[in-house]
């Protein structure tokens, strides 16, 4: 009689790698519509770095937050520190773009390297990066589209823009500040928010505020993806060369109004302030992933994907360290803490009419990557869907549009109804050790792939393997080590509810694993 199974047959499924000749038959046999070539998908990667990353994120890493420092003037370094970790990241990203030409991007690239609970692993954290990263840019757009009203005497009720968390920490802050006598220190923005609370309508004695400028956007940009993808990439164009005016405008004007002064001290909370200000600003850098997930909608994925990634991520670079270079010679580091900071510089200045241009760039610039972020996090769900690691519906694709409708509607409804009620600080910690953690895996994937399948094609190779993979590894680990304890707590608790859907549901339903089960009687 033969010995009874053990864990082992149960570990190998869940180890299970999908042969990448079934991920290229499947990318060849793609539903959706190949209309990008290498200059679209450079836009898109430009589109999704340039947005709340330098608009609002570089704000609170400058002058730091409740439970981080901040790097001052030195945020500079930070930048270009991000910059070399993700460019040896995009160099992994680029082989694997190229070689295996599928939607998915990371949770794809695991699938056919690490195996399907790695795959599931980093599909699942990806929806940090994408979704939840999501949140916080509609969340800026809010801020600088008040911003922008305030430009022309007009506002938005406070209680109507802004969400409740922010809204009870302010009337917190306004209030200690009134009994202490300091209400004249406390910054105009925070003032604002606590008056949401004041004139909020009540129901059942509750406040009700709610953001709703961020919902309102997130529906619009929902809408023009189901629409189709080559209208979405010529509004992203659009919007793409409209901030990159705004920055350049930003960074001559400015340029004139530089004080070197400000400038010192360079680093006021030394090298752990750069460290913070780096893990902090990441969340700028991570739109090259997000031109992968169009990998089924290029027209020559092998040799454009590699191209967009490599050279979205030199020129935001460059426009990275010119704008931190004259965002801290306008003001004191100390006053930039605000969801809207080069605005904020060009007000403090008296630059008013600057101040409302710059608010125009910033929407523009959230605009396009609330829309490359919406178009990436579906198809990563559509991906895995077709796996059989989520519902059938997630897979469908319109039969006009051809565009994923039910996975682009179920990302929109759950990033509208987050940005209505969630602060932005706390969203940007969690989106930045997601994707920090997906590079990490798609780099040690390179190293995996280079051992399993030495012979095998591939359109573009990163160079010095395993050395570029290894510094990707270590850079990024670094990074997630400079976030607060809290960020990993939360990231901790997102895998493990994960893990329980997977095991509830994904690992029933995976199409690899019913190929790789053995029939009935069978021992």
């Amino acid at each position: 009689m033969p010995a009874p199974h053990t864990e082992a047959p149960l570990l190998a499924k869940l180890f299970l790698r999908k042969p990448i000749p079934e991920r290229v038959e499947d990318a060849l046999g793609t539903t959706l519509k190949r209309t990008l070539g290498k200059w679209q998908l450079t836009a898109l990667g430009v589109g999704a770095i340039i947005g709340a990353g330098i608009f609002s994120a570089a704000g609170t890493a400058i002058a730091g937050g409740a439970d981080h420092v901040g790097a001052g003037p030195a945020l500079v370094l930070s930048y270009i520190g991000v910059a070399i970790a993700c460019g040896f990241a995009a160099l992994c990203y680029a082989e694997f773009a190229a070689m295996i030409p599928e939607a998915g991007s990371a949770y794809t690239y695991a699938y056919s390297t690490l195996g399907e609970i790695v795959a599931w692993i980093i599909g699942w954290d990806l929806i940090i990066e994408y979704a939840v990263g999501n949140i916080a840019v509609a969340v800026s757009w809010s801020g600088y589209f008040q911003q922008l009203l305030r430009g022309f005497g007009l506002a938005l009720p406070e209680w109507m823009a802004t969400d409740p968390i922010t809204a009870t920490k302010a009337a917190h802050t306004v209030a200690q500040a009134t009994a202490d006598g300091t209400l004249s220190s406390v910054a105009p923005y925070v003032a604002r928010a606590a008056q949401a609370l004041s004139d909020a309508p009540h129901v059942f004695g509750i406040p009700i505020v709610v953001n709703l400028p961020a919902v309102a956007i997130v529906a619009l940009i929902t809408w023009i993806l189901v629409v189709g993808i080559r209208e979405s990439s010529w509004f992203n164009v659009a919007m793409v060369v409209i901030k990159l005016a705004i920055l350049g405008f930003f960074i001559v004007a400015g340029a004139f109004y530089v004080r070197p002064a400000n400038w010192t001290p360079f680093a006021p909370n030394g090298l752990h302030g750069i460290w913070t200000g780096a893990a902090l600003i990441f969340f700028a850098y991570i739109g090259f992933d997000a031109v992968s997930t169009a990998a089924e909608e290029t027209r020559h994925p092998q040799t454009d994907m590699p191209f967009a990634m490599i050279a979205s991520l030199v020129i935001t670079s460059i426009l990275y360290i010119a704008v931190t270079l004259v965002l801290t010679g306008l003001v004191t580091w100390s006053h930039l803490g605000t969801a809207e900071p080069l605005a904020t510089a060009f007000s403090e200045r008296g630059l008013n009419i600057g101040a409302g241009i710059i608010s125009v760039g910033a929407l523009a610039a959230t605009t396009s990557v609330l829309l490359v972020f919406q178009l990436g996090q579906p198809r990563i769900l559509f991906s895995m869907a077709r796996d059989g690691l989520l519902p059938p519906v997630v897979a469908k694709v319109h039969e006009k549009h051809r565009t994923p409708h039910v996975a682009t509607l179920m990302t929109g409804v759950f990033v509208a109804f987050f940005a209505a009620f969630l602060p932005i600080a706390e969203i940007i910690e969690l989106t930045n050790i997601g994707t920090l953690f997906a590079f990490v895996l798609v780099s040690a994937g390179i190293i995996v792939l280079r051992r399993l399948e030495p012979d095998r094609e591939r359109p573009f190779r990163t160079p010095l393997v395993p050395l570029v993979p290894a510094v990707a590894i270590l850079s990024c680990l670094g990074l997630m080590l400079g976030l607060p304890f809290l960020t990993w707590v939360r990231f901790a608790v997102w895998l493990l509810v994960g893990m329980a859907f997977y095991w509830l549901y994904g690992r029933k339903h995976s199409v690899l694993g019913r190929k790789a089960a053995p029939a009935p009687g069978v021992e």
